[in-house]
């Protein structure tokens, strides 16, 4: 595609974004909400899991130590500045801490690859949730408070629809900017044939690290602001297994590995489970869990694996395409 239409094609999606809490009620406008967030997250993971291809089980750690982070900060310094801008300094160190707590167990934890690497991360956010819930300081059995910095007379509900808007259109500038440099060519080298990239003069074990950390803070950030938005939580709120789940299927249903692979994920699973699936509460899961089956033993290249198949582009099961 041409850049300049890739670029025409963006801004008109930014202005449809932003006009669409106009026409669709409050819960139009919370699934859609639900969707930038799931998305967010979805892209941040495909920056680690995608393109390097270390997949981790274990991500939503970062939501819930981001969470955390930014609810104890605001208890210990206090808000500062009024308004949207009492988020800023929470949400920037949730993810400075996150992103350092991942540069400590990198080094260790990126040490196995495939299976191991996964169970191992499900391992950390299972500890990380446990210590959390368990040491009185952190208050996670008890629950946090963070007080919606939501201006006067706007609906919450519109207001952290701009916010996590932003926040995906940030991630996918960033997986953009990562996959098109040096950075993002040597983790596809990673994924591809680490030993190889690595007696090939690859800093294998750099860009590995790198890519944990830049996936940690950004869910990190991404935890912090979903603190905000349901106002109270506990540790079982943000430690969910199925965030961490979320984030692969909906990047294996559009294209793991690719660019815009886990918003078109995103969009097609919570279109199912949200919209199509409402009124099926009973066997809710059974279907979506029928359907995810389908959709990656149909199309086990992903969405976008499968247009690129279609206009001529080669299979490439389980691998990134361009898209």
């Amino acid at each position: 595609m041409n850049r300049s239409v890739a670029l025409l094609l963006g801004l008109a999606a930014i202005v449809v974004m932003a006009l669409l809490p106009i026409w669709m009620g409050p819960f139009y406008t919370r699934v859609a909400q639900l969707f930038f967030f799931s998305a967010a997250l979805a892209v941040a993971w495909n920056i680690l899991g995608g393109f390097s291809g270390y997949w981790s089980f274990g991500h939503t750690a970062f939501i819930g130590m981001g969470a955390f982070a930014a609810a104890h900060f605001v208890t210990q310094i206090g808000p500062i500045g009024s308004g949207p801008f009492s988020m800023v300094l929470p949400v920037l160190f949730a993810g400075l801490l996150c992103g350092l707590f991942a540069l400590i167990i990198a080094y260790p934890i990126l040490r196995l690859r495939g299976i191991y690497f996964a169970i191992a991360m499900l391992g950390v956010s299972q500890v990380v949730g446990e210590l959390v819930n368990n040491i009185r300081w952190f208050q996670g059995g008890v629950g946090v408070f963070l007080a919606a910095p939501v201006p006067g007379g706007v609906p919450p509900e519109d207001f952290f629809y701009y916010i996590f808007a932003a926040l995906l259109v940030l991630c996918l500038i960033i997986s953009i900017i990562v996959r098109y440099s040096r950075f993002g060519y040597a983790l596809l080298a990673i994924r591809e044939d680490e030993d190889t990239a690595m007696m090939l003069g690859v800093a294998t074990e750099r860009y590995k690290i790198l890519a944990f950390v830049l996936s940690a803070t950004l869910v990190g950030v991404l935890g912090a602001v979903y603190g905000y938005s349901v106002g109270y939580f506990t540790t079982y709120t943000v430690f969910r297994l199925d965030f961490s789940l979320n984030m692969i299927v909906f990047c294996l249903i559009g294209g793991i590995g690719t660019l815009f692979g886990p918003v078109i994920g995103t969009a097609v699973m919570l279109f199912l489970t949200q919209v199509l699936l409402s009124g099926f509460l009973d066997i809710h899961l059974l279907i979506t869990g029928a359907l995810v089956v389908a959709i990656i033993l149909l199309v086990p290249g992903g969405i976008l694996g499968a247009v690129k198949e279609k206009i001529g582009g080669r299979k490439t099961p389980g691998k990134g395409t361009e898209a």
